[in-house]
């Protein structure tokens, strides 16, 4: 298989202005991930997991290193230096993202949330209510919310639609920040249904997951981070493609 995603000395700090300090958040940072595997990372609370996270997907600018991407739309392409119209491109086609938390524009419903997501994608409006209704009867969210707004919703509801609008569009790379963190045991089995679904279609993962159970049978290899470093790498019996 080749490499999807390949990581290479990246680093990232955050300036605390007032205080005149900078904080190094992760540093010489290298993950390879190849393609249709999953990848895990863990490590406590504060490690910077989720930082690696967001540089990959751009919500964070890393200082240092290079984030290569092989890209359908563009080839090889290092994210780090991509541009912003390319970045909101391949969020929109090719990169996922999960999130414990739901941020989205006020007086959108759960359904319009869903069918926006294939929309950008150029699905016609049938084909994405028809997708976006599937993906929200597997994730049991009750159909008297489809049209409801999200801000209305318990917290396990929100994360469970966050989860339905990323995998609706079955991306090419999917980025998972503690997908399951709030969810009951029933609903991380619809989580865990989807994402080997995904995966037997060719999807690539690279998620944390503080439920090292949920990850048994499913991750291939498992990154450990400590203190903003990678401290060991370990090689799983994945559910393989």
């Amino acid at each position: 298989m080749e490499r999807i995603l390949t990581i290479e000395n990246m680093s990232k700090s955050f300036t605390l202005h007032n205080l005149d300090k900078q904080i190094k958040a992760i540093e010489q940072i290298d993950i390879h991930v190849k393609e249709g595997e999953f990848v895990g990372i863990t490590g406590k609370s504060g490690s910077g997991k989720s930082t690696v996270l967001k540089c990959i997907y751009r919500t964070y600018l890393p200082q240092g290193g290079s984030i290569w991407y092989n890209s359908q739309r563009y080839g090889p392409i290092d994210l780090v230096h991509a541009s912003e119209r390319e970045m909101i491109d391949l969020r929109k086609n090719e990169i996922g993202y999960v999130s414990q938390f739901l941020h989205v524009m006020p007086r959108t419903t759960a359904r319009e949330l869903v069918q926006q997501a294939l929309l950008e994608m150029g699905r016609e409006h049938e084909e994405a209510r028809r997708e976006a209704e599937k993906i929200l009867r597997h994730f049991e969210l009750d159909p008297s919310l489809w049209d409801s707004y999200p801000a209305t919703f318990s917290g396990g509801e929100k994360l469970r639609l966050n989860i339905a609008r990323a995998m609706v569009k079955r991306p090419r790379l999917l980025l998972l920040d503690e997908p399951t963190a709030s969810l009951d045991n029933a609903s991380k089995i619809k989580v865990r249904e989807l994402m080997e679904q995904l995966m037997s279609e060719g999807t690539t993962m690279l998620g944390i997951f503080h439920d090292l159970e949920f990850m048994n049978n499913l991750c291939d290899r498992e990154y450990s981070m400590q203190n903003g470093r990678l401290v060991d790498a370990v090689e799983r019996q994945g559910a393989g493609v």
